[in-house]
């Protein structure tokens, strides 16, 4: 299937009309593909969105900055928002619509309900963050009843986000394939984000550590390294380039727990460059 690109998708506001337009077109046969962002939007998203397209009739994009899923000393204020430039993006690309809600929509007075996924939020980003996930989760939810479509796309630079959404899809049932797409990098490897604009060409220079701390456990995965001594070659990387380290861990990529032997892994990594908060990963493949 292919999607329609247009170089102005449809912005919605309303969640019910937005809800209307995907019920009828489904029930016309269509197949829709939805997109969950955050708005500055780069290339890594213009490829969930490709796909999204290329796999899909109709494709919707949301772009909503969720407050829920920052803390109390976190970016919210100054997180890029760059709407004219986001849409001519996903339009581009083939999204017919862009769901822009407001927070009082999204949590309006009186909200009193947060979706809580324990087990795979507890540790890395939800340790550090208290409370983002269940925002996360949250909203999503909210998302995936606003926008009923047939398949869900995430990048997966955001490996923990990946897998409590899993979770929380098949725990409550709700009716969408979750599809994690790779991640896309910079020239030099860096994963690429939206927070990548708040470094300083210095931070930028370093911020590549975390890249190469993946690449290199990898390789020493490959050549049967313990797992010990595959998070110290991460930790290793950030430490030559003085960034704090959050985590550097080696886990099961489904439940986020130690991994099972002979079996796939990912290693995850998480560290402060300057003010700014990176996160990467690797996938680490089976071994004997």
């Amino acid at each position: 299937m292919s999607g329609q690109p247009g170089p102005t998708p449809i912005v919605i506001a309303d969640p019910r009309q937005m809800r209307d337009l995907i019920l009828t077109a489904r029930r016309a046969g269509r197949r829709i593909g939805f997109v969950p962002t955050m708005g500055a939007l780069h290339a890594g998203h213009a490829s969930l969105v490709e796909q999204a397209a290329a796999e899909c009739d109709d494709v919707v994009v949301s772009i909503f900055v969720n407050p829920k899923q920052f803390g109390p000393r976190e970016d919210l204020a100054r997180y890029p928002r760059t709407l004219a430039a986001d849409l001519a993006l996903v339009g581009a690309k083939g999204a017919g619509w862009v769901f822009v809600p407001e927070a009082s929509t999204a949590y309006p007075a009186g909200h009193a309900t947060s979706v809580v996924v324990a087990a795979p939020a507890a540790d890395f980003e939800g340790a550090v963050r208290p409370g983002h996930f269940a925002g996360v989760a949250t909203v999503v939810c909210w998302l995936f009843n606003v926008v009923p479509a047939d398949v869900a796309y995430f990048g997966a630079k955001d490996w923990q986000q990946t897998v409590v959404v899993r979770r929380m899809v098949a725990d409550l049932a709700i009716p969408i394939a979750i599809e994690v797409c790779p991640t896309i990098r910079e020239p030099d490897g860096l994963a690429m984000s939206s927070r990548n604009a708040y470094l300083s060409p210095e931070e930028r220079r370093r911020a590549v550590a975390l890249h190469e701390g993946l690449v290199a456990a990898t390789e020493r995965w490959q050549a049967g390294d313990d797992v010990a001594a595959v998070e110290e070659t991460i930790r290793a990387s950030l430490q030559s380039r003085d960034i704090p380290i959050d985590y550097a861990r080696v886990v099961d990529p489904d439940t986020l727990l130690a991994p099972r032997p002979g079996a796939a892994a990912v290693a995850l990594v998480a560290g402060r460059v300057g003010t700014t908060r990176l996160l990467d990963n690797a996938l680490l493949p089976p071994r004997s």
